[in-house]
């Protein structure tokens, strides 16, 4: 089953943000835009190259009014520990989620029972709570901060454009499609 549509699952959690530890639940996203980047580990090699990358474009997803949640099934306190020790993790400004019950993880699908770590998973999350957007990379495979904005941005039009959608590479302010019976077998 999909977890398109639905919405995120209650949860209870303490991040590491800003020199703080803060709880975390699933009430803190409402009204807002999320995305939720689950990785496997602290102190590993593919994930500090993708929270760098989205640290690096915090400052976009904020303009767009999405807050970023990295979440692994490590505790706050290594979370702290990373930060303070990584010239790569002391950049991010956005709340690292500790997952350590799994709970959260087994919510969103992603963890990897066998081994107590969660997958690469993405999920874009509308103000509603709702799923809209699902990607889940193999371990050895990094994603790119400049592709989850475009589909961030392709979610955001679509909400607000409920009779339009966006093609394939569609990028803000390029035309998009109106479905209709007319476009069948046009495209």
């Amino acid at each position: 089953m999909s977890l398109i549509n639905t919405e995120v699952k209650p949860f209870k959690a303490t991040a590491y943000v800003n020199g703080e530890f803060v709880d975390v639940t699933e009430t803190d996203i409402q009204g807002q835009w999320s995305i939720f980047f689950f990785y496997p580990a602290d102190f590993t090699f593919v994930c500090p190259t993708e929270l760098g990358d989205l640290a690096d474009h915090y400052a976009e997803f904020k303009k767009l009014g999405v807050e970023i949640y990295s979440v692994s099934t490590d505790t706050h306190f290594t979370h702290k520990a990373w930060h303070d020790s990584s010239d790569t993790i002391g950049k991010l400004q956005y709340p690292m989620i500790a997952d350590p019950t799994l709970r959260i993880s087994r919510n969103f699908e992603v963890l990897i029972e066998d081994a107590g770590l969660a997958e690469r998973g993405t999920f874009v999350v509308d103000p509603d709570g709702k799923i809209q957007i699902v990607e889940i990379n193999a371990g050895n495979i990094g994603r790119n901060a400049e592709e989850l904005l475009r589909k961030v941005k392709a979610a955001q039009y679509v909400r607000a454009n409920p009779n339009e959608v966006c093609p394939a590479k569609w990028k803000e302010g390029e035309e998009t499609l109106a479905p209709s019976l007319d476009l069948v077998g046009k495209i």
